[in-house]
């Protein structure tokens, strides 16, 4: 069995963080889960989230994953610490689960010279508090505002973003909200993989002198520091280049919004059953 590495996300936008991933390292072979018959996560409570999550989790291991990266920052915020810390002992303890909050932290405070950062997430991001509590321990002087984005989600995985009619006062509606937290924010963060696309829409509402930043290429630095610093995890994964794509929802709906979010189409997508 091939030792992929697998990449979770509750619907399409984990894809983002796996392009730049596979961009750096296309040697190895991925399997992606996208959970969109459960999608979206942000409003759902927190063990409801991890529930599904470690279910998701379980499956890639049991597909031969020794890695699994949380491409989703809910599933990061709301069941990451408790997979770690409970349940990855008794399931195998050499086997890893990574998330996408902490490789952000750890580097969100050099983005800013105000020292004022904006979070936009889905309300279950933002309401655990991840943001505020890792960027405190990295970067101590650093002050995070944050604003839930409830409809960003759906509007991506509807294709609805692409109808600025609809979508440009959405938007707007949560810069807003945001910026009115505080005149020194210079930097945002799509603290949700599914907002870069989204990204041109973000950018052109902001002021010029705001940094907007994304996950995908942070998180893949952080990957490949990872792998360089962990020897023996890097060298159980295959390299045999293959992908694959799962969902627990319609495939063929799958293939048809992935092009967005992968940069080209997806052809073949297994339908997949968690439970």
């Amino acid at each position: 069995m091939k030792q992929a590495i697998g990449i979770f996300d509750s619907g399409l936008g984990g894809l983002t963080v796996m392009k730049e991933i596979h961009q750096r390292h296309p040697e190895y072979d991925y399997i992606y889960l996208g959970d969109n018959a459960r999608a979206p996560y942000g409003p759902r409570d927190f063990e409801t989230v991890y529930q599904y999550t470690l279910e998701a989790v379980q499956w890639l291991f049991n597909r031969g994953c020794p890695l699994v990266i949380l491409a989703c920052n809910t599933a990061s915020a709301k069941a990451l610490r408790t997979i770690q810390q409970k349940d990855l002992p008794g399931i195998d303890p050499i086997k890893r689960v990574l998330g996408v909050i902490r490789p952000t932290t750890e580097v969100i405070g050099d983005y800013t010279e105000t020292k004022h950062i904006g979070i936009l997430g889905t309300q279950g991001t933002v309401d655990s508090g991840s943001y505020v509590i890792e960027v405190g321990k990295a970067f101590p002087d650093v002050h995070v505002h944050q604003q839930a984005c409830p409809d960003w989600v759906p509007l991506v995985e509807s294709g609805d973003y692409l109808d600025f009619t609809v979508a440009d006062p959405i938007i707007r509606d949560c810069l807003i909200k945001l910026l009115d937290q505080s005149d020194d924010i210079d930097t945002v963060l799509l603290a949700c993989t599914h907002y870069p696309l989204l990204y041109p829409r973000i950018r052109a509402m902001l002021p010029p002198d705001i940094t907007v930043v994304s996950q995908g290429e942070i998180v893949a630095d952080s990957l490949s520091a990872y792998l360089l610093r962990h020897p023996e995890m890097e060298t159980r994964l295959s390299k045999g280049g293959s992908l694959e794509f799962c969902t627990t929802g319609d495939p063929e709906t799958f293939k048809h919004a992935a092009g967005a979010f992968w940069g080209e189409g997806v052809d073949v997508v297994q339908k997949v059953e968690l439970l």
